[in-house]
């Protein structure tokens, strides 16, 4: 999206987006990482807060622009300008987007390769649009609206990525008209240049043209890109503290919280015992099971008969009624 002049306010959106992002991120039994950590850079990028604000350059400073990446070599225009946008509602339908598109992409591959992606991805759409911009300069010497354009937003990368994403299906919906696949992305080209006012064309034409040259690329190579493997260093090195603490504090079984019927009969875990007649776990301090009054049996506690004093004619399994009127008896509420 091209930049305007106006410093961007709040309309209330972000909250909605964070709450449908979280959700959808809780739902999923695989987690889509990079995909969260793409649209909190995002989010924070926009929200600026504090102990960000004087490491992150102004809006001004990373618009892309062809005319000043080429001319002066500014970088961070060329590599940052995806992470910044120019209002509310331009942040909040780009992360939607990328949430959509995300989920699906990085739970059809690892996480490495789906990082891996991305940067290519990012740095294919931006050079196709400076690529576009100067030869357009250069063989019918038009720059007026894009060689000196600014422009900012993840729409180029959402572009590529819908382009990829479209090749794993035959047909694919473009504001709820169904369009087949390889005509999808130009599609939708078409009607963000009628229907909103301001996008980048270059931007979003750079997007398509860097997800063609993508797939074509990723076909002809076979075994994991060099990047891939980059990312997967980087992805272990930063789950070491993770394993550590899991191996630090392992998980504990909670005394009190077993269950009735079914199950393996005896003992579960350490410091815990299972109850042979109704599977209640109990603590290994106790030689009376909590829920059924059986005694504990063949380890030394108890009378080792594994039959209450109170329930003399026990055979079989308890039913739910003689549980409950065990339990009832033991804690004195009969």
């Amino acid at each position: 999206m091209v930049i305007g002049n106006r410093r961007p306010r709040s309309n209330g959106m972000l909250p909605l987006l964070a709450l449908h992002a979280v959700s959808e991120y809780y739902r999923l039994d695989r987690k889509p990482r990079v995909t969260a950590g793409l649209i909190a850079a995002n989010a924070l990028v926009y929200l600026r807060p504090a102990f960000l604000d004087h490491i992150l350059p102004s809006i001004q400073e990373v618009g892309f622009n062809p005319h000043v990446i080429l001319k002066y070599g500014d970088l961070k225009r060329f590599f940052l300008s995806p992470f910044y946008h120019a209002g509310e509602s331009h942040l909040v339908y780009n992360m939607l987007s990328l949430l959509w598109k995300g989920i699906q992409l990085e739970s059809s591959m690892d996480s490495a390769e789906f990082a891996s992606m991305v940067a290519v991805l990012l740095g294919m759409s931006q050079g196709m649009s400076l690529l576009i911009s100067k030869s357009l300069l250069m063989f019918f010497d038009y720059d007026h609206s894009y060689y000196h354009e600014y422009s900012i937003g993840f729409s180029g990368v959402l572009f590529a990525m819908k382009v990829v994403l479209n090749s794993q299906t035959e047909n694919s919906y473009v504001y709820g008209i169904p369009i087949p696949s390889h005509y999808a992305a130009w599609a939708e080209l078409a009607l963000a240049q009628m229907l909103v006012p301001g996008v980048s064309f270059i931007g979003h034409l750079g997007g398509i043209l860097a997800g063609l040259v993508y797939i074509r690329l990723r076909g002809s190579y076979n075994g994991s890109d060099p990047l891939t493997a980059i990312f997967r260093g980087v992805f272990g090195v930063l789950k070491w503290p993770v394993r550590f603490l899991q191996r630090l504090f392992p998980r504990r079984q909670i005394s009190g919280r077993g269950r009735v019927g079914g199950g393996q009969r005896g003992m579960s875990v350490t410091g815990f015992w299972r109850c042979h007649a109704c599977t209640y776990e109990n603590s290994a301090w106790l030689d009376v099971c909590e829920m059924c009054s059986t005694n504990r049996r063949g380890d030394g506690y108890g009378n080792g008969s594994g039959i209450s004093p109170r329930s003399p004619h026990y055979s079989g399994d308890l039913t739910l009624e003689e549980l409950r009127r065990r339990r009832l008896e033991r804690f004195g509420r009969w």
